[in-house]
């Protein structure tokens, strides 16, 4: 079941320029799965907010999620290197990741509907709290207690292929056994303290080793939105997430 799964993800994705017309080409996806009864789950409730959704809050008897990672094309991030602002391939290719990650839960979802079972589609952003700026379902937070990477100085989910790209998470009834998360770090600062160039990319002052201002962020990305106002919700910064070694890989061992 995981294999066919994983085989209609991948394959939406390599499909999904060609048959959209988007300008964005992304890399193949990584997937996870988790158990929707992990007691991560409801310790999330502590980690990011009280008001954090369970899997059973969207879907009666949910017995999977299922998280993946896409990663963005190298071009797209060594576009977004230079400047203070977001670039133009950046902007539309969060955007278009966005609309990817809506699409593609809905084709899952009637692919899932076929095999006997439901599914849920889950936002792939905006579904968040303006005044506290915080997720009531975070997509990297479920992909962590899925086993999909760990997280980075720069709160960002460090994958196997990085984190220059964009999650997505699906809860469904489908049985699909849990993924073995790996032991250790996948951030160098996080595993030995050797690196702090997400700290150093951060283009507002808004992360350092010890903190992250998340309004001093936020503001940066409506900053970039007014900049990109003629694209669909273009809110994002990204500055921390390229031009730094785990931007596609996850750099420690």
């Amino acid at each position: 079941m995981k294999e066919k799964i994983e085989q209609l993800i991948v394959g939406y994705v390599a499909d999904y320029p060609g048959e959209e017309g988007t300008k964005t080409n992304w890399k193949a996806p990584l997937v996870a799965y988790a158990d929707a009864d992990d007691q991560l789950f409801s310790e999330l409730k502590e980690v990011v907010s009280p008001s954090h959704a369970l899997p059973e809050d969207f879907l009666p008897e949910p017995r999977t999620v299922i998280a993946y990672f896409i990663p963005f094309q190298e071009s797209v991030a060594e576009s977004n290197i230079e400047g203070k602002k977001a670039s133009r391939e950046w902007a539309v290719a969060y955007v278009e990741t966005n609309r990817l990650i809506h699409d593609l839960n809905s084709y899952i979802g009637e692919e899932v509907d076929k095999l006997g079972y439901r599914s849920t589609i889950i936002p792939a952003t905006h579904n968040f709290d303006e005044e506290r700026l915080i997720s009531d379902w975070s997509h990297k937070h479920v992909a962590y207690v899925a086993g999909l990477g760990k997280f980075g100085l720069h709160n960002m989910l460090i994958t196997e292929k990085g984190c220059a790209g964009r999650v997505g998470t699906i809860v469904t009834d489908l049985p699909a056994e849990p993924t073995a998360g790996s032991e250790g770090e996948n951030c160098l600062y996080r595993a030995d303290g050797s690196c702090t160039q997400c700290v150093q990319r951060c283009v507002n002052g808004s992360l350092e080793e010890q903190s992250y201002d998340r309004e001093s962020c936020y503001s940066m990305c409506l900053s970039n939105e007014k900049l990109h106002s003629d694209l669909e919700l273009a809110d994002v910064c990204g500055k921390c997430a390229v031009g730094v070694p785990c931007s596609f890989t996850a750099p420690v061992g």
